[in-house]
């Protein structure tokens, strides 16, 4: 005991750091620039309640989700439009970056391509911090809700979960559902309890809430308005119209959520004159794998 009080213990450094010059270390001065940069609205979606629309953004574009009428989750997908064989990775991006994203975070791509998808630019609740029980704004934790894991916990059958919604988007763009991929969910609170259990809090979206990204790629995205609304009234199920609490049900916390696409205006266009859409990670290697080089003639 006497040692142990004398020891300094200190929380453990982040397992993935930046070197000098990485492309992890994103130029702020930049970024802000984009931000206030005077900008054109190109095109406009409004995604109703317990829905999902999918749409390109074209590279260096800015895509602004926002809430006109209060607080809703939105569960967001990710591919390059060109090859939807490269798509957005949460797991990694966690690693990279932080369980929950905010300003000049970005997402990214999964390997073999493992580069800048989006840069966060804007998060008008960057400054949300933590809550009460630990939880953290714009989710990179958890994972979309689905049809399967409804029927596995309550045997029942429901079409609308974020999955389903995310699948109906992107049929006419070509994609299945095998390309639906984890998530980011916009707008939500969630964390790890004391036994490392997902907990979920109500969004604390206000109305005219947004989160701003710049598009280092052309971009398929899409986006499902949860079911769930703004989680203050969570569970499996479609949400009868009965009401739970206080009469009212999931269906009660369901809003809209608005898509605004911009380009930068052509005043300000010299701000992209550096910029440049990031390669891949330059791995030559084959894995360890010794490839066949054919039948050698003497």
């Amino acid at each position: 005991m006497e040692l142990e009080s004398r020891v300094e213990w200190k929380e453990p450094q982040p397992a993935y750091i930046a070197s000098p010059g990485s492309i992890l270390h994103v130029d702020r001065e930049f970024y802000s620039a984009i931000l206030n940069a005077p900008r054109n609205l190109k095109s406009e979606v409004i995604i109703p309640p317990r829905s999902a629309k999918a749409f390109n953004v074209p590279a260096t574009h800015i895509v602004r989700f926002s809430t006109p009428s209060g607080p809703q989750v939105g569960d967001l997908n990710i591919w390059n439009a060109q090859n939807p064989r490269e798509r957005f990775w949460a797991s990694r991006t966690r690693q990279l970056q932080a369980s929950h994203v905010t300003i000049y975070d970005r997402l990214w791509s999964c390997l073999p391509y493992l580069r800048p998808m989006v840069t966060i630019i804007g998060d008008s609740l960057s400054d949300f911090g933590v809550s009460r029980w630990g939880g953290r704004c714009h989710d990179l934790l958890g994972t979309r809700c689905d049809p399967y894991v409804n029927k596995l916990l309550t045997g029942d059958d429901y079409d609308f979960h974020c999955h389903s919604n995310l699948v109906r988007s992107v049929i006419p763009f070509g994609l299945l559902e095998s390309d639906i991929h984890d998530v980011l969910n916009i707008f939500q609170v969630t964390g790890l309890n004391g036994q490392g259990k997902y907990f979920m809090e109500a969004s604390p979206a206000k109305p005219g809430d947004f989160i701003e990204f710049f598009a280092e790629q052309d971009l398929l995205m899409a986006l499902s308005t949860c079911p769930g609304g703004d989680l203050s009234r969570w569970g499996w199920g479609e949400g009868s119209a009965e009401g739970g609490e206080g009469g009212k049900s999931m269906l009660d916390c369901c809003r809209e959520i608005k898509v605004e696409i911009f380009e930068i205006d052509e005043r300000a266009r010299d701000i992209l004159k550096d910029w440049k859409e990031a390669k891949r990670p330059e791995y030559t290697g084959m894995h360890g794998m010794k490839v066949p080089e054919g039948e050698t003639i003497a």
